[in-house]
This record gives structure tokens, C-alpha cells and sequence, in this order.
């Protein structure tokens, strides 16, 4: 992503967006974005990656930090329905930021509700709130700000039919199937997102089916791929449980149709081409480890006004160790380059890694955790790297982030 002209930061945020992002003082310009830091949800315990089922399946979150073990729920003539969510804030210090960030800053990260009906052939989840979603390599968004420019105020919404434990289908706007990060804060083993994560899909809206049968589960979808409004994309997830320990998972992205609709959350390139993941989660003792693969391609295209095509690959290691039930400590090791004549990164051809600590204390509904992380550059575009005038080919960040899941 080109950051010549320091288009608005946070997932899969492209140029062409509102005129409210001049508001954080960033100016954008078209077909281009910022960061890529790529996560998103494998939906409703059939991630792979999911190392414990908490009393709520939704939302899904990654160990260290864990769901309240007692969600509030009322009993109705509809059936149970539970009551859940986060309040949690956040600081960040960083160096060499880009024209419209700051140096260091304190923000929510979240002040969401979700309510949700969990049984029955009729179900459904609605989570709503204020959020932001710091990712490596992007300025960030204050919360505030954020929801406007990319998923609204509520983000996740979906009724679910399932006439029985194997078949399900959804409809609405639903967490992608891709890649092997979450979409908000408190779902992940670290605060900010990874390179990669910014590749992929973070919410669409669309239908969904989901069939499990013995060690298998698969979901399908057809939906709107970036958040592009056009239902014009196909996804797909396969895991295959092997044991208690490990899970294999094959997801992937493909778009039918080319389009230039394009906003914060739905940057032109990405959306108009197709993604790939594998994905292979361990979990040991105290260990938990996730590597995967992901593999990006945007091909040329008139209509969406792309004058070349581009590719990216990367690949990403996220681990956790706990030392006891309350104390653990993760991190994430990624890089991802591109080739091509379509900027995807930091201009064509422009490579990145980056490396990320998180320390990670929780008492019951409490938490409170630490991270730094440094993020690299490559073959940045002139401009399109960090600092004052994008020349700056690296950026080191401490971040902050307590709060409560309730």
C-alpha cells in the first residue's frame, strides 16, 4: 500500500474513502492503501486455532485472555438470552509516525455489548460499540472515529438457522472466514494485528453455511468480500481435526466479479482479487502454537481501475506460553513480500516483518497486558514508508491495552 499520500490507517483502510477521515488529519488518495495487517475470524468454534470452548462461542477469542465464565443470561419465552462484553482501553508510543498520527496516544480499544441466543433452530448475535483496531505498519483511528469509517456501530450481526448440531446456515453481517487472526483487541494473542492481517477480509456481509461431521467442519460463503457491498465473492474454510493437539485449515477468498467501490474498509486491490491460507495449530502443555501460510493475487483489471497486477506472499508464526493459569506470554513473528506492478504493501514490489512481545495477566473478568513490537521495511516505495516524508523503514511501538470481559 502505497503511503505516499498516508491513506487512513487500520484494516484494509484504502484511499477514496469519506471526507471524514481528513478529520484525523490524513489524506488519502485513490487505490491506495495503508499498513496490512491481516486477521480475521474463523467464525463460531470452527477456527482453527481455538484451543477452548468458553461458556460463549461468540465472540470467539484466542488464548491468553478468556471470556467471562458466567455471561449474564435471561430466560424468555424465546429461549436464553445471554448478555456479554468488553470495556477495555488502551496507550500507544511509537516513533517515526506518518502526517496525521501521533507519536503516542490514549483511546478505547473496546466498549462493545453483544447479545446473542445460543439454542434453538432459530438463533442470533448482535455486538455493537465503539472500537478501534490497531494493526502494525498503519497510523492509528481512535475509536470514536473508526466505526464510521469502516464496520458502523455494529459491526457483527447475523441470525442463525440450525436444525440440528451438524447444519447451520447464517445470514448477515458475519466475521470472515480468513486467516488465522480475529478482528478486535481482546479476541487475539497480541493488541495490534500483523502484516498479514491486513491482506485479508475482516467483516463482510452474506450468507453462510457451516456442516461439522466427525473430525471435519466446513464453512461456505458468498458475501461481499472487504466490506465492498457487492456480493460478488466466494470463501471458504476447511479444518480436519487430527487429535487433541493438532488442527489443519485451509481457507481461501476468491472474487467473481470486478469492481472500484472503494472506502476505508475496502481497499480497491484486495478486494478485487483472491486470498489463500493454510494454517496449522499445536497446543502442548503450556504451549500454543500457530504457523500458517497465506498467499494474495491481484490480478489487472480495467473495470476496478487496476492498471497491473500484484501478488503477495507471507507467512507468520503466533505462540503462546502460559506459566500459570493467570500469566502468559506471546508472540508473533511475520514477514510478507510482494511482486508485481500493483502496490499491495509499501509500494510494488516492497517487503515487510515485523516482531511482536505480549505479556498477558488476567484475574477473573479483569486483565491487563504489555507489548512492544518493531515492524521493517523493504524496498518501500519512495514516500510510502514511516516518518515525517515516508523514508523511514522501520517503526518500533509500546503499547498498553487493560480493561474487562463481562
Amino acid at each position: 500500500m502505497d503511503r505516499a499520500s498516508q491513506a487512513v490507517p487500520s484494516p484494509r483502510m484504502a484511499a477514496g474513502a469519506p471526507d471524514k477521515a481528513e478529520d484525523e488529519g490524513i489524506t488519502m488518495k485513490p487505490f491506495e492503501t495503508i499498513g496490512l495487517a491481516g486477521a480475521a475470524a474463523m467464525t463460531l468454534g470452527l477456527a482453527a486455532g481455538a484451543a477452548h470452548a468458553d461458556p460463549l462461542a461468540s465472540p470467539a477469542m484466542t488464548p491468553p485472555l478468556a471470556a467471562n465464565a458466567n455471561p449474564i443470561g435471561y430466560a424468555t419465552g424465546f429461549g436464553k438470552i445471554y448478555l456479554s462484553g468488553q470495556l477495555t482501553g488502551l496507550g500507544l508510543w511509537q516513533d517515526n509516525s506518518v502526517p496525521g498520527d501521533k507519536d503516542s496516544r490514549a483511546d478505547l480499544s473496546n466498549a462493545q455489548l453483544e447479545v446473542q441466543k445460543t439454542d434453538g433452530v432459530v438463533q442470533f448475535y448482535i455486538q455493537g460499540g465503539a472500537y478501534s483496531l490497531p494493526s502494525l505498519g498503519a497510523p492509528y483511528v481512535k475509536a470514536d472515529k473508526l466505526p464510521d469509517l469502516t464496520y458502523k456501530w455494529v459491526p457483527l450481526a447475523y441470525v442463525k438457522i440450525a436444525p440440528n448440531a451438524n447444519f447451520s446456515i447464517m445470514a448477515g453481517k458475519l466475521p470472515t472466514l480468513i486467516g488465522a487472526e480475529y478482528t478486535f483487541t481482546f479476541q487475539n494473542m497480541n493488541v495490534a494485528r500483523g502484516l498479514l492481517w491486513n491482506q485479508e477480509p475482516a467483516i463482510s456481509r452474506g450468507v453462510q453455511a457451516n456442516f461439522t461431521q466427525g473430525p471435519w467442519a466446513v464453512s461456505l460463503s458468498v458475501n461481499d468480500g472487504y466490506y465492498s457491498n457487492r456480493f460478488t465473492t466466494g470463501s471458504a474454510l476447511v479444518t480436519y481435526t487430527i487429535g487433541k493437539q493438532d488442527t489443519v485449515a485451509a481457507a481461501g477468498s476468491v472474487q467473481f466479479r470486478k469492481t472500484s467501490k472503494a472506502s476505508l474498509a475496502t481497499p480497491v486491490p484486495q478486494n478485487n482479487g483472491d486470498i489463500f491460507n493454510l494454517i496449522w495449530t499445536h497446543t502442548e502443555g503450556n504451549w500454543q502454537v500457530i504457523p500458517y501460510l497465506q498467499y494474495g493475487h491481484t490480478p489487472k483489471s480495467t473495470r476496478a481501475g487496476l492498471p497491473a497486477s500484484g501478488s503477495a506472499f507471507g507467512g507468520a508464526v503466533l505462540a503462546k506460553y502460559s506459566f500459570n493459569p493467570s500469566f502468559s506470554l506471546a508472540g508473533r513473528a511475520e514477514y510478507i513480500a510482494s511482486s508485481g506492478g500493483q502496490s499491495l504493501l509499501y509500494g510494488p514490489k516492497s517487503r515487510a516483518w515485523s516482531l511482536t512481545l505480549t505479556p498477558t495477566w488476567q484475574l477473573k473478568t479483569f486483565f491487563i497486558r504489555g507489548e512492544v513490537s518493531y515492524t521493517g521495511l523493504d524496498k518501500a516505495a519512495p514516500g510510502a514508508g514511516f516518518g515525517a516524508t515516508g523514508d523511514k523503514d522501520s517503526q518500533a511501538r509500546a503499547m498498553v491495552e487493560t480493561g474487562v470481559l463481562f
